[in-house]
């Protein structure tokens, strides 16, 4: 069987090689490493709210990886002018792959990590590397729904709304802190294709923003904290 190569491009010169990068925001902008399986339809739309949108000069794609080194997302972000790297899953124990994808990303000592599509379950090896940093999109109230196939639930439910959720990774399935919600309203959607339609015209949006505000927010919680260290000191 012939062996999937790597694809990546070379990291800035400025990044570490080795070890969890500490948040570097600051006053400069946010490194954003995201990861995808598939087209990446998330993806475009992050990278050109950094590119032209809500996250211009807020933050910069340090990279796109994807575990699947065809994936068409792949050849998207990169004529978006983004650096990209995979890394093939096929065929690997889980721990050991993420060990792999974690030495991979740390490169590009990104701040946070963003998934986008990405069809993998994360081991606690990855969710520990990056604790804190790891945000993902879920097409459902996590609440009322766990996992793959949200928008068959709502549409076979027929529910006449469901709700994009923006939430951080923790070591359970779509269980990490809400960050975001936005409802879709769902009546008169006769398909399955008109319902994932609303919907990811609510994430391509919800995405881009809530990452937005949650950099605002480090940027100025880090003068606050400094001011205090000062006044203690």
């Amino acid at each position: 069987m012939k062996k999937e190569a790597e694809h990546s491009v070379t990291p800035p010169s400025d990044v570490s090689s080795s070890g969890t990068p500490p948040f570097r925001g600051g006053g400069g902008v946010t490194r954003v490493a995201i990861l995808l399986s598939g087209r990446g339809s998330n993806m475009v739309a992050l990278v050109e709210a950094v590119q032209k949108g809500i996250l211009q000069d807020l933050a910069a794609v340090a990279v796109v990886f994807s575990n699947k080194p065809a994936a068409p997302g792949l050849a998207t972000a990169a004529a978006l002018g983004c650096a990209t790297a995979s890394l093939a899953s096929q065929g690997k124990k889980r721990a050991e792959f993420d060990a792999e994808v974690v030495e991979l990303l740390n490169r590009y000592a990104p701040d946070y990590i963003v998934l986008a599509g990405y069809m993998r379950i994360l081991s606690p090896t990855f969710i520990r590397a990056f604790a804190g940093r790891i945000l993902n999109i879920h097409p459902a109230d996590t609440h009322q729904h766990q996992g793959l196939h949200a928008y068959e639930w709502a549409f076979d439910n027929q529910l006449p709304e469901t709700k994009i959720t923006v939430h951080l990774v923790d070591e359970g399935l779509d269980t990490g802190p809400i960050l975001a919600q936005q409802a879709v309203d769902l009546r008169g959607a006769a398909t399955l294709a008109e319902v994932e339609r609303r919907g990811l015209a609510v994430e391509h949006q919800l995405y881009a923003a809530t990452l937005a505000e949650l950099i605002e927010k480090e940027r100025h919680a880090e003068p606050a904290e400094a001011s205090r260290g000062q006044s203690s000191a």
